[in-house]
């Protein structure tokens, strides 16, 4: 949302990129297999969450997981979408304040890209943050 606006929309907001965790996975007949794909990818550090609101390849990715990688980003910008709509964010809001959402929802192990743009491995502390998240 624009800076300076509260109340109501942005409440709706927050509360929408919130629930994005668990909805950004997709809805087709292969949905099950493409999210354990995922988690897969995730524990083992092949993919990260990204400040955008997207995954990203934390190096250099192999076809299938450059793929896995497109589908569920196609998801993701999907949810982004409909988040803005039924808010009145840009998609670009909705996206970042995603990725603020799933970068704190990351667990030890995972990786995440910090305010700076490096690759970060999550630990027992807090994730690094960019300083315009919601908190």
């Amino acid at each position: 949302m624009t800076k300076g606006k509260t109340g109501s929309k942005w409440v709706e907001f927050t509360a929408a990129a919130l629930a994005l965790a668990a909805t950004a996975m997709p809805a087709a007949v292969s949905a099950q297999s493409l999210k354990q794909q995922y988690d897969q990818a995730k524990s083992s550090g092949l993919v990260g969450e990204k400040m955008d609101g997207y995954i990203g390849a934390v190096s250099a990715p192999s076809a299938s997981v450059d793929a896995l990688i497109k589908a569920i980003n196609i998801k993701r910008k999907e949810v982004y979408f409909n988040v803005a709509s039924q808010t009145g964010a840009r998609p670009d809001e909705a996206a970042f304040t995603g990725g603020c959402t799933n970068i704190k929802n990351t667990e030890n192990g995972e990786y995440y890209q910090a305010p700076n743009g490096s690759w970060v491995q999550r630990t027992a502390g807090p994730p690094q943050l960019n300083s315009k998240c919601p908190q």
